[in-house]
């Protein structure tokens, strides 16, 4: 394929470009759904991802969420500082940081649970089930493939 482009096809064809687009568009959608909970959607992925599991490295939980470790820093300040979350020397590993969902953090996942249900349904209610469920699994691809430039 050719991918030499007018400048003005190149926001048509740009992967990159659409995937951040929809990621933006989908990721507002799912904040005003989670408003009442106080919860942004990074937010709420977090505590969900720390409700039924051990506590998790930093690098563990940035390795979930496909964030660096500064990124996922910025997004557990909130959550420490609200008492949602602790973070903690690990027991494991002293140069390590364990992060821990308090019992506030279970309460207010649960707060945000009917809107992230409304954001679900609505975005399967739009775009159809078995297209959400293609797209997600197109997704698991897209985030399994090795984009490595060496």
């Amino acid at each position: 394929m050719n991918f030499m482009v007018a400048d003005n096809d190149m926001n048509e064809l740009c992967n990159c470009k659409k995937l951040r687009s929809a990621a933006r568009h989908i990721t507002r959608f799912y904040d005003a759904c989670l408003s009442e909970s106080g919860l942004r959607a990074t937010q709420y992925s977090i505590l969900a991802y720390l409700e039924h599991r051990e506590p998790k490295t930093m690098k563990e939980l940035a390795d979930l969420m496909v964030m660096d470790r500064a990124t996922i820093g910025h997004n557990l300040r909130p959550l420490e500082r609200d008492g949602l979350i602790t973070i903690q020397v690990s027991e494991t590993d002293r140069r390590a940081r364990a992060v821990s969902i308090t019992d506030e953090g279970l309460k207010r996942l649960a707060l945000g649970r009917p809107g992230w249900e409304r954001a679900q349904a609505e975005f399967e209610s739009q775009l159809g089930a078995e297209y959400v469920a293609s797209m997600r699994k197109m997704m698991n691809e897209v985030a399994r493939f090795n984009f490595d430039i060496d």
